[in-house]
């Protein structure tokens, strides 16, 4: 497998020196008053402290409010912003080749407008739109690409990009891009996601149905049926659609502690740990928001036990897709996201 983030070379500064608030496992806003979770209290400060490339900010600003923990959602926003270039892309550091990842944090800054009505946010995040709308680089149907010095669509992309153009309210560029992005990347046989075409080679260069894609495409799905609003039925019914056909696919390939090989299908890739994170958070909050069917409820509490044992003393997902380059066990920013956000779902 390629190096999935071939174009970073270093990433965002950790965060450090703040107080950490629980992350609110019951889905009240009033989270500290709440007993904290031992296991998710230690996966936030273990991922904290990590350094944090965009997407990776991205994806532990979507933690914050899926716990809902507001203090430190404006605290994440608020660094993401300091990174922000003239273009509109946020939380840039070491990641300048870099188109969606830098959107991952979209929702997140609409969500401290909606919260704290400070302009600066409203600011940030018509700036970021005008760069998805109108400086995004893509392809001739009007896929966005998923970086800028090659003409490549990623899976990583489903996620990175269409959750903030649904939150800004943009519902029908929302679903171009997933129509796009499946229109390219989608294997209807096996009911997954290939990672990455190249326009510039006119092939697949990674057509492995990589376990992060997927779990980016199925947690984007579940984020957007919920930002998606009830005059949206259409759609609402088209992303229930993509979301289940995608979990069928995964439900044929686990293993039977829960777990996925890092391709998917592939028994000759490790075992990973994330994939099923983001499946079972996936399906927690799908079916909350009335998405899914209960049948699917056994199959995520499976994928949540067998990653709840990959957990370590010190808060730490073990045997993920792991940083830098995602390509052997280790652990990630996205993997302690993801374990807060499957614990918050349930």
């Amino acid at each position: 497998m390629i190096n999935r983030r071939h174009f970073i070379r270093n990433t965002s500064l950790a965060l450090s020196g703040v107080m950490l608030g629980s992350c609110n496992i019951a889905g009240n806003s009033s989270a500290k008053k709440q007993s904290a979770n031992p296991i998710a209290e230690k996966a936030k400060m273990a991922m904290l402290t990590m350094q944090r490339a965009a997407w990776e900010q991205g994806v532990a600003i979507q933690a914050m409010i899926e716990c809902a923990d507001y203090d430190m959602l404006r605290l994440l926003v608020n660094e993401a912003l300091v990174r922000q270039t003239t273009d509109g892309r946020t939380s840039m550091l070491g990641s300048d080749h870099a188109v969606t990842d830098p959107v991952a944090a979209g929702y997140g800054i609409l969500k401290c407008h909606e919260l704290y009505s400070e302009e600066k946010y409203k600011h940030a995040a018509d700036l970021l739109y005008n760069y998805c709308k109108n400086i995004a680089p893509r392809n001739a149907a009007g896929t966005v690409y998923h970086i800028n010095n090659h003409r490549e669509i990623w899976s990583d992309a489903i996620y990175m990009f269409p959750p903030f153009l649904a939150a800004y309210g943009d519902y029908d560029e929302c679903l171009k891009q997933i129509r796009g992005y499946r229109t390219v990347l989608w294997n209807a046989e096996k009911k997954l996601f290939s990672h990455i075409w190249s326009d510039d080679e006119n092939r697949f260069t990674d057509e492995h149905f990589w376990g992060g894609g997927n779990g980016w495409a199925a947690a984007s799905f579940a984020i957007i049926y919920e930002l998606l609003p009830a005059n949206q039925q259409a759609y609402k019914t088209e992303i229930i659609t993509y979301l289940s056909e995608l979990l069928d696919g995964l439900q044929a390939n686990v293993l039977p502690g829960g777990l996925f090989n890092n391709n998917v299908g592939e028994s000759d890739s490790f075992v990973e740990t994330n994939l099923s994170q983001m499946t079972a958070f996936s399906i927690f909050k799908s079916v909350k928001t009335g998405a899914i069917d209960k049948k699917y409820l056994e199959f995520a509490r499976k994928l949540k036990a067998g990653a709840l044992a990959k957990v370590d003393k010190f808060g730490y997902v073990q045997g993920a897709a792991g940083s830098p380059y995602f390509n052997s066990p280790g652990t990630s920013t996205e993997a302690q996201a993801f374990l807060l956000m499957m614990l918050a779902a349930e």
